[in-house]
């Protein structure tokens, strides 16, 4: 069908938490016809245009859409629409988020975990800002199932390190392979040292799918852009991997966040202001590579 010039293709997509007829809108006064759309395909559903026919894709093929957008985003004459949210639709200004490799090189050799924070709160708008940038990550077939929780409140974060000391009390003396580690951990604790959250305000976790199998590699892509994105913003971070495994195992822990039915811990980060300034950047091992 048509609609203000525009030739709507129609696809019906079986999209988990939608319910919506999804299309791919095509502009016919802008498409060149020169099939990007069509060989950027993953699922390769798009037919590619001709002289008569605009892209498009046949009833048989609508299911193995992924709803990825590499239709629209690899247009170049900007013709196709995902009608998919359209009001959430960015424009992408020329050479926005064009980064020079040098300076892309030292941002990412800047990155250090940060164990000493400030005590002021990192505010809501701005982790915001963060996550939506880390919704973006890659995920197995266009899944997106990675979900937040963020732990906001200082005190509950010291709550949630406690649980996580109690957590390792119950490994002692146990075949667990942390037994023999968790002591000198406790005896910091328990001389008023937190050796679990570092006194950082904020903790995030990620939460995944019970019964998708590679959800888990999706919430450390998803935590990794929220890693790497957080510097830009101020904010520092540190991977919470006491407190992630403690979420994984442990009963009261998992009380205590109150996961929705259905979902489980991926892991843990905890973030907030930063105490110091990096002024350096640290030696690491030669780089080791195997060409074949």
């Amino acid at each position: 069908m048509k609609k203000n010039n525009k030739c709507w293709l129609v696809i019906y997509l079986p999209l988990t938490g939608f319910d919506i007829m999804a299309h791919i809108i095509v502009d016919k006064d802008l498409c060149t016809r020169c099939s990007i759309c069509a060989k950027v395909c993953p699922s390769g559903v798009i037919d590619p245009a001709d002289e008569a026919h605009l892209p498009q894709v046949q009833e048989l093929n609508v299911s193995r859409c992924l709803y990825c957008g590499h239709c629209e985003t690899f247009c170049p004459s900007q013709a196709l629409v995902l009608d998919l949210r359209p009001d959430e639709k960015i424009l992408l200004p020329a050479d926005a988020g064009n980064i020079s490799s040098e300076d892309i090189a030292f941002y990412l050799k800047k990155r250090r975990s940060v164990r000493h924070f400030t005590r002021e709160p990192v505010p809501r708008e701005k982790i915001l800002e963060v996550l939506d940038i880390a919704r973006y990550a890659a995920s197995g077939t266009n899944g997106q199932p990675v979900q937040w929780l963020v732990i906001h409140d200082p005190e509950k974060v010291r709550k949630i390190a406690g649980l996580t000391i109690e957590w390792m009390r119950t490994l002692l003396n146990t075949p667990h392979p942390m037994s023999g580690y968790v002591p000198m951990l406790i005896s910091a604790w328990d001389q008023g040292y937190d050796i679990i959250c570092r006194g950082a305000p904020h903790l995030l976790f990620a939460h995944i799918p019970e019964e998708n199998p590679i959800a888990s590699i999706d919430a450390t892509i998803a935590l990794t852009h929220f890693d790497i994105a957080a510097p830009a913003f101020g904010i520092g971070t540190c991977w919470a991997g006491f407190v992630a495994a403690a979420a994984m195992f442990y009963e009261p822990l998992q009380k205590e966040l109150n996961l929705p039915t259905g979902r489980k811990f991926a892991y843990a980060m905890m973030f907030g202001n930063p105490k110091y300034k990096i002024h350096g950047i640290p030696r690491r091992k030669p780089l080791d590579v195997t060409w074949q």
